[in-house]
């Protein structure tokens, strides 16, 4: 649910997405999903190898990141609460071929440090099992939010014509997609401070 509430909140990912399938049709979004989407798993690797040995040797470096993750979390809520919650839609895209697209989409996501820092903040409130590998908990909740994602964008990316209609129509849409994003935020952040190892 939280990372379904996350995608569906207008950041540039799913404003590209859209814009794209405005622009060339729904073939050009889907390219463009599948490649955001799947840089994913690059962000999700580098978590995995790389916190899961903090968690095995200390439970206070593993606090450390818990505090660090529900302030970043709290911190991007303030940064949303101070945001403009108008949505801007660019129609004049580029037509692109459909691999170019893809490594676009793909490459905006796996240079964008946010993300990793975002995992980093995000997932280790939610690892789930005492008797699991920790390595495959990180690749099952970067596996489920790849696939929320890529529900979320690929939707948008076939109803494009109409989203993009009504957000132009409608200007409190804005309004109530950035209370639903900070509420969000501020309740992962309760949630991984309050969660234990």
């Amino acid at each position: 649910m939280a990372s379904s509430a996350l995608a569906i909140s207008p950041g540039p990912d799913n404003i590209f997405v859209l814009t794209q399938s405005i622009s060339n049709g729904v073939k050009s979004g889907l390219a463009t999903v599948a490649g955001l989407v799947s840089g994913c798993l690059v962000h999700t690797t580098l978590l995995a190898f790389g916190v899961s040995e903090v968690i095995k040797r200390s439970d206070s470096l593993f606090f450390g990141i818990k505090l660090f993750g529900a302030a970043y979390l709290i911190y991007l809520a303030i940064m949303v609460y101070r945001s403009d919650a108008g949505i801007s839609l660019n129609k004049k895209a580029r037509i692109e071929g459909l691999s170019k697209l893809f490594w676009k989409g793909f490459t905006m996501n796996v240079l964008n440090p946010k993300v990793t820092i975002f995992f980093l903040a995000f997932f280790p409130g939610f690892l789930f099992s005492n008797e699991l590998n920790i390595v495959i908990q990180f690749y099952v909740l970067g596996l489920l939010f790849m696939l929320s994602a890529f529900v979320v964008f690929s939707t948008i990316a076939f109803l494009a014509g109409s989203i993009s209609g009504y957000l132009l129509k409608n200007p409190n849409t804005g309004v109530y997609l950035k209370w639903l994003q900070i509420l969000v935020f501020i309740g992962i952040a309760i949630y991984l401070f309050l969660s234990d190892k």
